[in-house]
């Protein structure tokens, strides 16, 4: 099913969507690599305070290539997301609506997302120029020390996503595998 949704993500959103269902975002939504997952978890830690709101947000695990002339951004492909699963659970419970990435997320993730509300997207790895076209704006927001891994402010039209876990803890790439076995 598609559904278009508009992001920052409502609790009430988050909770209708299905794990499998075809959704485009439109909004503003923010990219976190690894190295500011750590920066951001370390902080947290300290007691300080982030510079982005987790609350109702999305985060992108995605570090762009350089514009070409003319556009705002470069190709925008999403990142393994068990790399920041270490820090997902306290950004969760912080607020942290949803978060896009590729592949599979351990079971404390999993987990923060029931706990939370939230959902877990997949992007479509391998098509960042094809993702690049539903990014209206990118604006470095924190850490421009870490290059193309600083945080971004990314303002979207109708970006494509999958959603792999959903609120209720159902997960896709579980559910994808055993419908595969009981149709061969």
């Amino acid at each position: 099913m598609n559904k278009y949704i508009h992001v920052p993500l409502s609790a009430e959103d988050a909770r209708s969507l299905c794990a499998g269902d075809y959704v485009y975002l439109n909004g503003t939504i923010y990219t976190a690599r690894d190295a500011a997952h750590k920066r951001m978890y370390e902080r947290l830690k300290e007691g300080e305070k982030l510079p982005i709101s987790m609350d109702h947000n999305i985060i992108y695990y995605m570090g762009p290539s350089p514009a070409r002339k003319g556009r705002v951004i470069g190709s925008a492909g999403p990142t393994t997301a068990s790399r920041m699963d270490k820090y997902a659970p306290a950004l969760l419970d912080l607020g942290l609506k949803g978060m896009i990435g590729k592949g599979k997320r351990s079971s404390a993730v999993k987990d923060a997302i029931v706990r939370n509300g939230a959902v877990y997207f997949a992007a479509v790895g391998g098509a960042g120029a094809l993702l690049s076209k539903s990014i209206l704006s990118s604006e470095v927001i924190a850490y421009d020390d870490l290059g193309t891994e600083a945080i971004r402010r990314l303002e979207v039209k109708d970006f494509p996503v999958i959603v792999v876990i959903d609120s209720t803890g159902k997960d896709l790439y579980e559910t994808a595998i055993l419908q595969y076995q009981e149709e061969t």
